[in-house]
């Protein structure tokens, strides 16, 4: 299935934005969508709090995915409120560790470029 690379950059961007929480922490500094192969839209933000006791924005939307018992990704994108943002490597492994297939999935980096997962993380350590 094809994936609309704008539909997913604007579900995230909707979100994304600082939302200040009451305990002086931040949250929704990053939003992410997913679209999966089978066309379903997920969305998350991440939360920043301490003790490292917060997630990533793409972490969250792959809950959401999960809650649906989705797990392969078709396409992928985080934002910030003034730009697009690779995922870190705690969540490009997530990504890969949900389901192997996902090395495959498209990870959009900017307005007209996207690659595949597997060339964020090469060597991937679980086998195929």
């Amino acid at each position: 299935m094809a994936y609309d690379r704008n539909l997913l950059i604007q579900k995230a961007s909707a979100i994304a934005g600082d939302l200040d929480l009451k305990n002086g922490f931040v949250a929704a500094e990053v939003g992410a969508a997913i679209q999966t192969v089978d066309g379903s839209l997920f969305i998350g933000v991440s939360i920043d709090i301490s003790c490292g006791l917060g997630f990533c924005a793409e972490v969250a939307a792959i809950a959401q995915m999960l809650a649906h018992r989705e797990t392969q990704i078709e396409a992928i994108v985080a934002v910030t409120q003034s730009s697009i943002i690779p995922p870190c490597g705690r969540c490009r492994e997530t990504i890969a560790q949900v389901d192997v297939r996902n090395l495959d999935c498209r990870v959009i980096l900017g307005e007209d470029r996207d690659v595949p997962l597997r060339e964020l993380l090469p060597l991937f350590w679980l086998t195929e």
